[in-house]
């Protein structure tokens, strides 16, 4: 059962991948990684294969302040964050990158911190 729900989540995830690389044009990607602690997020650039920002609730700001690092308050605080450091950098538009992961919970919440925060997808 294990490896049935695993092949269908990276089957969601490669479909995904697909319709953002059609209609990224030249914005940069704003992907998420969602483990049972924690939340991850981080803006690529694929063209030239690198990171330009960054933001977990690992960082040293956040994982004080937070009470856990897998609940809808941390991918806040993640999503204000990495908005935050694309700003500084001079990001203003990407595409959102859910991976394989259901637009609910933890990943509508740091969605909307980065769009709050002033990131536009």
């Amino acid at each position: 059962m294990l490896e049935k729900a695993k092949a269908l989540f990276l089957r969601r995830r490669r479909r995904v991948r697909t319709k953002l690389r059609r209609v990224a044009g030249e914005r940069l990607r704003l992907s998420i990684f969602r483990s049972s602690k924690h939340i991850y997020a981080q803006i690529i650039d694929d063209e030239g294969g690198r990171t330009l920002a960054a933001a977990s609730s690992l960082d040293r700001g956040l994982k004080g302040s937070l009470k856990t690092g897998a609940d809808a308050a941390a991918a806040r605080a993640v999503g204000l964050l990495v908005a935050e450091r694309a700003k500084a950098k001079g990001i203003a538009r990407v595409v959102f990158d859910r991976g394989g992961y259901l637009y609910h919970g933890r990943v509508k919440a740091l969605a909307d911190a980065a769009r709050e925060g002033g990131l536009e997808f």
